[in-house]
């Protein structure tokens, strides 16, 4: 069974998310405060979490940033905050959804499900002639370049680079469609699983991606980018 920390200081809203949950065969466990969320988190290994903002303890944008410190647990944000600004810090910093209330809870568990399934498969794929995404599963090699999708690890000349989850898809993807350009749009729909999320998101992950293949965007040896259209995986010859 799906297992869902749900971490949210009002007391009312809090017994209905549980109750919701709990009515769609979910274990849940419950936080009203971004601390006690952590010990959760690091005890339980909950399989997502449901978060607010306006915790006691902790904002919640500082809880999410400590929760990546310890778990890739696919995090749905879900507050009051409606600030465009905000969102994107939040996605930035490690969100993987953000709900804005007052939300339905067909709508929490729509998004809820939509987070879970992004985050449980291996990377997925354009099909040939830009169909629906498919997925795979057999280790994809570029070069010095090793990419596991079933044990989602990567190697670079033999040495285990350490990525987060995210990162690791973003590689994947772009690894499936090697020597193709692929558009900032392409990947949010594709990657993210969103269109609404500012192309940022996916400078600030292609940067961090370069760093840890060793590389810049300026001497690019596997990510280059094609201004104006996209960025593409090109395998060393």
């Amino acid at each position: 069974m799906t297992s869902v920390l749900v971490v949210e200081d009002d007391p009312a809203i809090r017994a209905s998310l549980i109750e919701l949950l709990a009515g769609h065969q979910m274990v849940v466990r419950s936080s009203p405060d971004g601390f006690g969320a952590l010990r959760e988190v690091a005890q339980w290994q909950p399989d997502a979490v449901v978060l607010d903002l306006g915790l006691p303890d902790l904002d919640g944008a500082d809880a999410l940033k400590m929760i990546r410190g310890l778990s890739q647990v696919p995090v749905l944000v879900a507050t009051a905050r409606d600030d465009d600004a905000e969102i994107i810090k939040l996605l930035n910093a490690g969100a993987d959804d953000y709900l804005v209330k007052p939300f339905s809870g067909g709508q929490l568990l729509a998004r809820l499900t939509a987070v879970l399934r992004r985050c449980a498969g291996p990377a997925r794929t354009l099909a040939a002639g830009g169909g629906a995404p498919g997925m795979h599963h057999e280790p994809l090699v570029l070069g010095e370049l090793r990419i596991d999708p079933l044990a989602r690890t990567v190697h670079l000349a033999g040495r285990e680079i350490g990525l987060t989850r995210r990162e690791f898809d973003l590689l994947s993807f772009l690894a499936l469609n090697a020597d193709r350009v692929v558009s900032k749009r392409q990947l949010l729909a594709e990657v993210w699983r969103q269109t609404y999320v500012d192309e940022q998101t996916v400078d600030v992950h292609l940067s961090c991606l370069r760093r840890k293949l060793g590389e810049r965007a300026a001497r690019p040896r596997f990510l280059h980018t094609v201004r104006g259209v996209g960025v593409k995986l090109v395998s060393p010859r």
